[in-house]
């Protein structure tokens, strides 16, 4: 069987144009098709050993079946920064799978949340015009539900990744579970800390309306509150002076807590603020436990001055939702969801875990990050 695909692209304001890619069968006959072939991985210490798994079991369930060809479209927030290794993960995934499609970033169009959620309802909207049989989207808000219910109902499965639209009739959900992060960020810190009573400083959301960040900072300040600690939250600050602000509140916390403090927790990408407010305060020896790996974040790391991040694995979520959306064509939404079910928190939600990277393997990550070809 021959793979005719088209190449999406994206276009000006919420169009997506397609071109057309021939392939001459002149016999006139079927051929078979070859088996899906993952690249294999680089082996590192901070190899996603059971995402691995995970994914040969459903590229051995997808060979079972007729492979067929696909037209799929991946629809992110933005194409940088952040979303950069789930661009290059979603590709390279395509480019196994053989399957019609690219990764396509914001419409432009709006400019507040809501309107960038509608416009990306939109984008939708025109990829299932355009052929698609399963989309992928990072959604910017809820108002997407409705393009996404839309999808479902005409057959077409959405899988959603880094973001969740929960009340939608997505098929999936694909990322970071922001309860269980904030579990994981506090036992970390909690491994550097010594006896109870002290006060732990988290770095982290607590206002309701923001979901992701209440749950991540909740599942840390748990951890820490059941092992016997007192814990502040300082809001982030994201406006400006947002930097200042935040560095000198807990700079004060450190001065003044009772029982004082005895580490600091960051939850945000904004995290090795928690450093600096360690050295505003004269207390460099506190442990800090940081999230994500920003720049600022790994100097303050080979400073040892942060003594562990939470990288998120954002290559990983690009990586699994073309591969998903492909078995659920080959093999069925159940199927897939049962060969998923060691990465699944739920029925509908697949867990991409974290690299904990100490303060000493910096190096050592920044190699396996290479060997993939993304940045982070």
């Amino acid at each position: 069987m021959n793979r005719i695909g088209r190449r999406w692209v994206a276009a000006f304001g919420l169009a997506l144009m397609t071109a057309a890619c021939g392939s001459g069968d002149t016999t006139g006959e079927r051929e078979q098709a070859s088996p899906i072939k993952r690249a294999p991985t680089p082996k590192s210490e901070f190899t996603a050993q059971e995402i691995e798994a995970t994914l040969d079991a459903l590229v051995t369930e997808i060979n079972e079946g007729a492979i067929e060809p696909m037209q799929m479209a991946i629809l992110l927030k933005d194409l940088g920064g952040f979303f950069t290794p789930i661009t290059t993960g979603a590709n390279r995934a395509m480019g196994e799978l053989g399957v019609t499609g690219n990764v396509v970033g914001p419409s432009g169009q709006g400019i507040d949340h809501q309107q960038r959620a509608e416009a990306q309802g939109e984008q939708i909207r025109q990829a299932v015009a355009d052929g698609a049989e399963g989309i992928g989207v990072s959604p910017f808000g809820d108002a997407i539900a409705a393009g996404i219910d839309e999808a479902a109902a005409g057959g077409v499965p959405v899988v959603t990744l880094d973001t969740d639209a929960k009340d939608s009739k997505r098929s999936l959900y694909v990322g970071t579970i922001s309860e269980s992060a904030g579990v994981t960020a506090g036992k970390t810190l909690l491994a550097l800390l010594p006896p109870a009573p002290g006060t732990v400083v988290i770095h982290g959301a607590d206002d309701p309306s923001w979901v992701d960040g209440m749950s991540r900072m909740l599942g840390a300040r748990g951890v820490l509150e059941d092992a016997g600690y007192t814990v502040v939250v300082r809001a982030i600050t994201w406006s400006p002076p947002g930097e200042v602000a935040d560095v000198e509140a807990m700079k004060a916390h450190i001065e003044t807590a009772d029982p004082p403090v005895v580490g600091l927790l960051g939850l945000h990408n904004v995290s090795y603020r928690c450093a600096m407010a360690t050295e505003a305060a004269g207390a460099t020896e506190l442990p800090v436990v940081a999230f994500d790996f920003e720049p600022k974040t790994v100097e303050y790391m080979r400073q040892g001055l942060i003594k562990a991040t939470h990288a998120q694995r954002q290559y990983y979520a690009g990586y699994l939702v073309p591969y998903i959306l492909y078995g659920i064509k080959i093999a069925g939404l159940d199927a897939t969801k049962a060969i998923l079910a060691p990465r699944m928190v739920d029925d509908s939600r697949l867990n991409v875990g974290l690299d904990v990277v100490p303060w000493d393997k910096v190096d050592e990550y920044n190699a396996f990050l290479d060997s993939i070809g993304v940045t982070q």
